[in-house]
């Protein structure tokens, strides 16, 4: 989609995205499985849609709207899904998608690990109880403090970002009388198939250290000579939103090359590797991601192959699913308000959110599904924006979707796929409070990170 602007301003609004040909859907009543977390369904009776057990009318009543209404069972199971697929690899959960203490003991019970990117992050995780050896510390600028707390808690892992912080992290574990274990984070030059913005492993970017001009190569040099670091492997991560494994080929390919000469030049072999995350998942009925199973074989096939050819052994195998666990498993509840129809182009939902709870949409140029969730509707489908009620043009919500022509104020509409960096990424602009995350499961409902209030705001301003 085209990011220039028109010389009166941005895109206007009687111009559809090039290529735009989306049909109207046969049922505006059906909930893509694919879409939905697992417990959400609609009440063939009248139409309103449920979650564990409980009446989406009923959560806007008690908890307000918006909301984040997270789906306890389906996160379990996708992080069961991710464990059992990568059995004998390392899975790490990539907190940045989302974290709460209540997920941090999901995580944990149900056996992953977690990868965290900064100070706040880890505090958040050491909170919850996470045991810090199961911890990974990311991060491309982590300060002094950063690493000094890192060592203190005792995480597992440093994944190091440049040679500043080869020295930051090995001057402060050898002041606190220990060996630190770390990861070079390595820039493999592989253009993911993904937004600018989201793609993090070509050359002119800020991740990592380069294989093709020899940082990385150096960074290891570097780490091998210094007695409080113990070097466990390499690093990579290609981007986000990727939906075929042949990137990940082409960076395994690299790192397991790059593994060979760390061999051939210092007679050691390391014995992990980390192919980072980004696996995408389905935010519209369009998108077809793979299976964890799926994508574990295939990943775990083409390290073993590339290790074959340069005759090595097989290293560990870590990944990081982050979107892949908690993007499905909620959905943003929003109340109707304002329905304006502008005849010949489109009708435009205003809901009682926006882009401080979903930013996605503005920055990306994400897509997202809708669904009128409190009702059935026998209404024709009339296409529809989803904006928000900011002072932006660009609060946009859903870009384009079908909604029920007798739309109107006071319906509530949901929003799927939106537990991955919508929460996490949410801000206030217009000084509009955040939404509150709610737990279901087993037909009960509880605020995990409850609603920000007024009072929230101007405590922070000291007047």
């Amino acid at each position: 989609m085209s990011r220039s602007a028109h010389p009166a301003g941005p895109r206007h609004a009687d111009v559809l995205p090039e290529g735009h040909a989306l049909p109207a859907p046969e049922d505006l009543n059906f909930l893509d499985p694919k879409v939905w977390s697992k417990t959400t369904e609609r009440r063939a009776a009248d139409g309103v849609v449920t979650v564990a057990g409980l009446d989406v009318r009923e959560l806007a009543q008690e908890f307000g709207t918006p909301a984040y209404i997270l789906d306890e069972d389906d996160i379990r199971e996708r992080c069961r899904a991710w464990k059992d697929a990568f059995a004998g690899s390392d899975v790490f959960y990539a907190g940045k998608a989302f974290l709460c203490r209540a997920l941090v003991k999901w995580i944990a019970e149900e056996g992953l690990n977690l990868d965290v990117c900064s100070s706040g992050e880890l505090a958040v995780a050491l909170s919850a109880g996470m045991d810090p050896a199961r911890i990974a510390f990311h991060g491309n600028n982590k300060s002094a403090a950063d690493i000094t707390r890192a060592i203190e808690a005792g995480v597992g892992r440093i994944i190091v970002d440049s040679y500043e912080e080869i020295a930051r992290v090995a001057f402060a574990a050898e002041r606190h009388g220990v060996v630190q274990k770390v990861l070079v984070r390595v820039t493999v030059g592989v253009e993911a198939h993904t937004h600018e913005f989201i793609a993090t492993a070509h050359e002119d970017q800020k991740f990592g250290l380069s294989v093709a001009d020899g940082k990385a190569a150096e960074a290891v040099r570097r780490i091998l000579k210094l007695g409080s670091l113990e070097l466990l492997g390499l690093h990579s991560h290609i981007g986000s939103q990727i939906f075929d494994t042949a990137g990940f080929e082409v960076s395994a390919r690299r790192v397991v090359a790059l593994l060979a000469a760390i061999r051939d030049e210092h007679g050691v072999q390391l014995p992990e590797i980390d192919l980072g995350g980004g696996l995408g998942i389905a935010y519209t009925s369009a998108d077809d991601p793979k299976q964890p199973s799926d994508i574990a074989r295939e990943l775990v096939d083409i390290v073993k192959r590339e290790c074959a050819a340069a005759d090595l052994d097989v290293p560990r195998l870590s990944v990081e699913p982050g979107r892949a666990i908690a993007g499905p498993s909620t959905f943003t509840l929003y109340e109707v308000g304002t329905v304006k129809q502008l005849e010949g182009l489109r009708t435009y939902v205003s809901v009682d959110g926006g882009m401080s709870d979903n930013i996605r949409t503005a920055l990306y140029d994400a897509e997202y599904a809708v669904s009128l969730v409190s009702r059935a509707s026998d209404a024709e489908p009339m296409l529809s924006r989803v904006v928000g009620k900011h002072c932006e043009s660009g609060d946009i919500v859903v870009r384009d979707a079908y909604l029920p022509a007798d739309l109107g104020p006071g319906d509530l509409v949901a929003v799927p796929a939106t537990g991955a960096y919508c929460r996490s990424m949410a801000s206030n602009y217009n000084h509009i409070t955040r939404p509150p995350v709610v737990a279901v499961k087993d037909g009960q409902a509880r605020v995990v990170v409850r609603r920000e209030t007024e009072d929230d705001l101007l405590r922070l301003d000291v007047g």
